[in-house]
């Protein structure tokens, strides 16, 4: 692998740090955004049940905002449902933002790689060219390996930078798009808790 990427030349090594970063970022995301750790059904349905039995407590609170993202939406609703609908809705709201750009964290860097990288190729691209045709107008066309060598590193860091482009966009979209269902299903129960706490919507056997 490294006698092929050689030939790069200097272009390389930032073409694969950017790899190395988008390999980090997608791996990372992929653990963080599992809608089991940031909004599972189970904290709904067992926050369903302590409200149609009264026993939500303090500790309880505490317990469902330390939890995951979800719970700690929910209960910044319900540490302010006596304040009003109005009140209680907009400490939602605000938790929420909180939340959503945890959710979105290293996003952009991800996107911005998937940018960056095709320009660095195409600069490698520039450069190899450069170097055919300085090589062309001192020695002519008789130094074939000259020739092949800048017109090598040409082609490696096109390729190497639509490599790391192409993966890095696909999952730019994947997780913003993750993300996106992620919050829609956090604002359901969000709203289910808000009519609940004021008497619009009854707690059912099944949850709500």
């Amino acid at each position: 692998m490294f006698e092929l990427l050689r030939p790069g030349g200097a272009i390389m090594i930032p073409i694969l740090l950017c790899s190395v970063l988008a390999l980090a970022i997608i791996l990372e995301r992929f653990w963080t955004l599992r809608i089991g750790k940031v909004a599972p059904k189970q904290v709904a349905n067992e926050l369903w049940g302590w409200i149609k039995n009264k026993e939500l407590n303090s500790k309880k609170m505490k317990a469902l905002k330390e939890s995951n993202p979800l719970g700690r939406i929910l209960a910044a609703g319900l540490s302010n449902a006596k304040h009003g609908r109005d009140i209680m809705k907009e400490s939602i709201e605000e938790e929420a933002s909180h939340v959503v750009h945890e959710l979105e964290r290293f996003l952009t860097a991800l996107g911005t790689i998937a940018a960056v990288t095709p320009l660095l190729g195409l600069l490698g691209t520039v450069i190899g060219m450069i170097k055919v045709f300085a090589q062309l107008q001192l020695e002519g066309t008789g130094n074939a390996a000259a020739l092949a060598g800048g017109i090598s590193e040409a082609l490696i860091t096109t390729a190497a930078g639509l490599a790391v482009a192409i993966p890095a966009l696909i999952f730019h979209r994947y997780f913003i798009r993750r993300v996106e269902e992620i919050v829609i299903s956090m604002e359901q129960e969000a709203v289910k808790l808000v009519e609940v706490v004021h008497g619009d919507r009854e707690i059912n056997s099944n949850g709500v």
